[in-house]
């Protein structure tokens, strides 16, 4: 192809540009025809809260990406994808010990490179996620462009955290991603509880049979974990060992995810902010508890999400809306000032 079409940020605020550039595919190289790409709350960061992408200004952002393959290795070529949020290397220590979501040498779409917001891309062909017929009768590509970050960050840090049928799983903040938290680990048995100061995001729960929620807006901290500690016990679950996933990515939500740890607890920090708060560590000795990061999601972890899709047990299209891409403006600003309930994906429309 001669031209790709794509909305470029410039600098901080500033509105997002149509542009075209000519693609480079090399050896091992991918082009993608892209379906969809979700706004994730890392896109909101590079674009008004100041983090600094990897790859200097003008850049496209967007790294949740799905599409069809254009030009590529054969086996991929026609045929519907994923790409992964994270590419790595393949080849380095951290790869082959398994860490290979957090390689050294990753690469990420809209970070590294020019991203997701385009009529096309091209990628690292190594990575890239098929996805099955069976997964595209309930949600079209383009809603499944959220499998790239929304889902399989937590379901990586769902993993790490040695979830178990039966535990109690506290998921603070359901939006983009922790609405897939929620649903994950209940599919994945635990006993769920989601914490939201948005009451329409915690209604939204009972479409996927979570049903123990907590609204914690006006309570303060000691009468918050006496009503945890007792919707704990009404759903059955252990008094200990806490899995608690915190997706909030805000201060307040943290401070509240580490005050919840307790023994054997093993606390999950999923959601992103600058913030900074002071906390006794040594918590973490009297509780033999654990504080755990996630990044990303290692590739091979995608095709058990993608198949959770194909398998009717994970739903993304309650959560989900599309909009033109020629819309992104619009939409980021809306992002911005909390005016959007679901996770927004941009589909091409030129």
């Amino acid at each position: 192809m001669d031209k790709i079409t794509a909305y470029q940020m410039t600098g901080k605020d500033k509105p997002f540009e149509r542009v075209e550039y000519s693609p480079e595919i090399g050896p091992g190289d991918a082009l993608v025809k892209i379906a969809g790409c979700g706004v994730c709350h890392t896109d909101l960061s590079f674009w008004h809260y100041g983090v600094p992408t990897r790859h200097e200004l003008p850049l496209v952002l967007g790294h949740e990406i799905s599409g069809t393959v254009l030009e590529g290795p054969a086996e991929f070529k026609g045929k519907p994808v994923i790409i992964p949020a994270v590419l790595p290397c393949g080849e380095c220590a951290l790869c082959k010990s398994g860490r290979s979501n957090i390689c050294r040498k990753q690469l990420m779409p809209g970070n590294d490179f020019n991203g997701g917001f385009a009529s096309h891309i091209v990628v690292p062909a190594r990575y890239l996620a098929a996805v099955p017929e069976a997964a595209l009768a309930s949600h079209s590509l383009a809603e499944l462009s959220v499998v790239a970050d929304a889902v399989s960050t937590p379901y990586q840090v769902i993993v790490k955290s040695d979830l178990k049928p039966g535990d109690f799983a506290v998921v603070i903040g359901v939006g983009g991603i922790g609405i897939y938290t929620a649903q994950l680990a209940n599919i994945l048995g635990a006993k769920v509880l989601a914490i939201d100061i948005d009451q329409q995001k915690l209604d939204q729960l009972t479409e996927i049979g979570v049903t123990a929620t907590l609204n914690p807006k006006d309570l303060d901290f000691k009468e918050i974990k006496k009503q945890v500690k007792g919707l704990c016990k009404e759903l059955g679950a252990p008094s200990h060992g806490w899995k608690i996933y915190e997706t909030s990515g805000t201060k307040p939500g943290q401070a509240l995810a580490f005050g919840l740890l307790g023994i054997a607890g093993v606390l999950s920090i999923v959601g992103f902010t600058l913030d900074k708060m002071e906390v006794r560590l040594s918590n973490l000795m009297a509780f033999d508890a654990q504080i755990i990061g996630t990044w990303g999601c290692k590739p091979e972890l995608y095709p058990e999400v993608i198949n959770l899709v194909a398998e009717g047990k994970l739903k993304l299209k309650p959560f989900t809306d599309t909009f033109p891409l020629s819309t992104i403006n619009d939409i980021f600003q809306k992002t911005l000032n909390h005016q959007l309930l679901k996770r927004s994906v941009l589909e091409p429309d030129f």
